[in-house]
Formats: structure tokens, sequence, C-alpha cells
């Protein structure tokens, strides 16, 4: 049996799996729906979250919801009550998705960094197609180790670990798309 955070299902986004997530993403993304439909004086935002999260928590039986279904059903509510205007302008946006480096490092395999790093713009990219704008970033310090085929931390891990905290926050810093991304780093202790 599967225990699932606020009796909320696992949300689908791209290859991942998020659960245990907040609802402010939703609120965010019913606002810029509204700002790009012109609406600024859209007064119903909170009450259209709390409908949302009443279906995730008692009524969707899913265990695993796609973000394109959940926003789809949310285009379909707002066509309900007479905003068109908004749902034809609301688009998917995640809630924070974290990503194990130390995983995509195994992937990738022991020396092969340079298919570790495309691999990871390869995974950032789909996220951001999928709606993601918040990535968070776990076991920096486990994943250089696996690159580099070490059993203890030494200059060549500190090296890599420095290189793949500063792709990363290139990756954050170039305008790719119309989405803004955050890309955080768990520190590690």
């Amino acid at each position: 049996m599967i225990c699932l955070a606020a009796n909320r299902p696992a949300l689908q986004i791209g290859r991942h799996q998020v659960i245990g997530y907040d609802t402010a993403w939703l609120c965010t993304a019913l606002k810029r729906a509204a700002e790009a439909a012109e609406r600024n004086d859209f007064p119903f935002i909170d009450d259209i979250r709390d409908g949302v999260v009443h279906y995730l928590e008692n009524q969707c039986s899913l265990r695993m919801l796609p973000l394109p279904q959940l926003f789809e059903r949310m285009r379909r509510m707002l066509a309900r009550i007479g905003c068109e205007t908004i749902a034809a302008k609301l688009e998917p946006l995640a809630p924070t998705v974290t990503l194990s480096l130390a995983q995509a490092a195994r992937e990738a395999g022991n020396g092969f960094e340079l298919a570790f790093f495309r691999s990871l713009r390869e995974e950032i990219e789909d996220l951001r197609r999928a709606g993601a704008e918040d990535l968070r970033f776990t076991e920096l310090r486990e994943c250089a180790l696996i690159l580099r085929g070490q059993g203890k931390w030494n200059r060549r891990c500190e090296a890599l670990l420095l290189e793949i905290t500063e792709f990363l926050e290139n990756f954050a810093a170039a305008p790719l798309s119309h989405r803004q991304l955050r890309l955080r780093v768990e520190a590690e202790r």
C-alpha cells in the first residue's frame, strides 16, 4: 500500500513523480493565466485552488496524476464558471521537483562526465517543457564521488563538484524560454 501525503495523488511531471507538494504553484498558475487574459481583478484564485485541492484529496481515484491531465481539468473547471479566457491562457506549472544527481551519475557511469552533463541538460529541458520552474538538486557530493570513481573525497571530486555547481548556475541564468528557471542545490551535511 502506498501512503500519500495529504491523501493527494503523486503528480507525474516528465519522467518524475512528485509527492508531498504544497499548493502555492496552483495559485501562481491561476494568477498568470488571469493576468495573460487581462483579468487582473479576478477574485476567485484561492477558491479555485481550494476546489482543485479538494478534488485531489477527496475525489481523484488515481494514485499517479499526469500534470497535463490536472491542468486540463482546471481548464474545464474555469470554463464551467464562465472564465473561458482565463482557461485558454492557463499553462501547466509544476510544484518543486527534486532530482538526485547521484542517480544521474549512476546512470551516466563512472568517468562519463560528458554523458552526465548532456543527460542533466536534457532532463532539465524536459522538465521545463513539462511545466517545472523550480528544481531542487540533491546528493551532489555523492555524484562527484561516483563520476570520479572515488571512495573518499579528494581535490578531483571537489573540482568536479564546483564544475557541476557552475553548470547549474549557468543553466539557470541562460534565457532559454519564457519560463524562468530556479535551480536550487540542497546543502549537504
